[in-house]
């Protein structure tokens, strides 16, 4: 969760139990869930549906209700959150219109490609546009920000590429602790790496 929205919490007076909940709850009762239907197959209206797709058709308007909550208590959602919904939404539906859990995968190869192409197309213009959503939680010289940006362009498209290698040659259960606990935890460890280099650029020597 961006910082805006951090201070926005806090602001509304939102305890860090809710907040807790708001950030985590779906996540984690997305896995949860899927200990239980993984490999199940169900039958509804006549049709099998895949445990796996049933569990996405409930996730997504999960997502959709919490994301929508934190809007409303706190009066800002970032435009990448915005993003990221869409296309949660869009994947959503095809999974459960084609019973298909295919679609659903490849949404963080969609996220991924699409925020970096928005970041590459900043960049070609001369604009780190990545400033204008982590600005409030990093303070960054013009090139420190530029070198950021240019970083978290480039390993977005490695999660994109990992991300298809993982769904397409690995189990559903390996897939899920990937996207869930792996790839946000390296990523994350990478920006910490990668903004404190960023920091120390454009600082007078010692």
């Amino acid at each position: 969760m961006s910082e805006p929205v951090e201070a926005a919490l806090h602001a509304a007076g939102i305890g860090p139990r809710l907040k807790a909940a708001l950030e985590f709850g779906p996540i984690l009762g997305f896995v949860t869930v899927y200990l239980v239907v993984r490999e199940q197959t169900y039958t509804l209206a006549g049709r099998d549906w895949d445990g796996f797709v049933l569990l996405v058709g409930g996730f997504v308007p999960v997502v959709l209700a919490t994301s929508a909550a934190i809007w409303r208590l706190t009066g800002r959602i970032t435009p990448v959150q915005v993003l990221t919904l869409i296309i949660m939404t869009l994947s959503g539906a095809l999974t459960v219109g084609f019973n298909d859990e295919r679609f659903f995968k490849m949404r963080t190869t969609v996220v991924c490609l699409t925020l970096s192409a928005i970041l590459w197309v900043g960049l070609a213009r001369g604009q780190a546009w990545l400033s204008g959503v982590m600005g409030g939680m990093v303070t960054l010289s013009p090139a420190g920000w530029t070198y950021l940006t240019r970083r978290f362009a480039a390993v977005l498209l490695v999660l994109a590429a990992a991300n298809e290698a993982v769904w397409r040659n690995f189990s559903t259960d390996f897939w899920v602790a990937y996207d869930t606990f792996v790839m946000p935890a390296g990523f994350f460890g990478y920006l910490a790496l990668t903004i404190r280099r960023a920091r120390r650029l454009g600082q007078p020597a010692a």
